[in-house]
C-alpha cells in the first residue's frame, strides 16, 4: 500500500511540474518556441490516437472469434419425432 501512495504521490508531482514545463513552453521563451510546442503536441496526439485505432484493428483482425456458449439448434426436420410429419394429415 505504501509503494502505491508513493507512485500516486509521484505522478501528481509529475502532473504538476508538466504543466509549469507545458506553460513555460508556451508563454515564457517566445512565439517560435510556442509554435514549435503546439506543432509537436498536436503530431503526438495525432499520432497516439492513430496508434489506438490501428491496435485495435490488429486486435480485431487477429482475434479468432469466440467458440460459441450453447450448440447450434438442430433444423427444424431432424427435431420431429419418428413416424410424424410436420404437417398436420387430413382425416377423411
Amino acid at each position: 500500500m505504501a509503494r502505491d501512495r508513493a507512485i500516486g504521490s509521484a505522478l501528481v508531482v509529475g502532473a504538476i511540474v508538466g504543466v509549469f514545463v507545458y506553460g513555460f513552453l508556451l508563454f515564457g521563451l517566445g512565439r517560435t518556441v510556442a509554435v514549435y510546442t503546439l506543432e509537436v503536441t498536436a503530431f503526438v496526439a495525432v499520432i497516439a490516437i492513430l496508434a489506438i485505432l490501428g491496435w485495435i484493428g490488429y486486435v480485431m483482425a487477429t482475434t479468432p472469434p469466440p467458440v460459441p456458449l450453447e450448440p447450434e439448434p438442430a433444423p427444424a426436420a431432424a427435431a420431429t419425432p419418428e413416424g410424424s410429419s410436420s404437417t398436420p394429415e387430413k382425416k377423411s
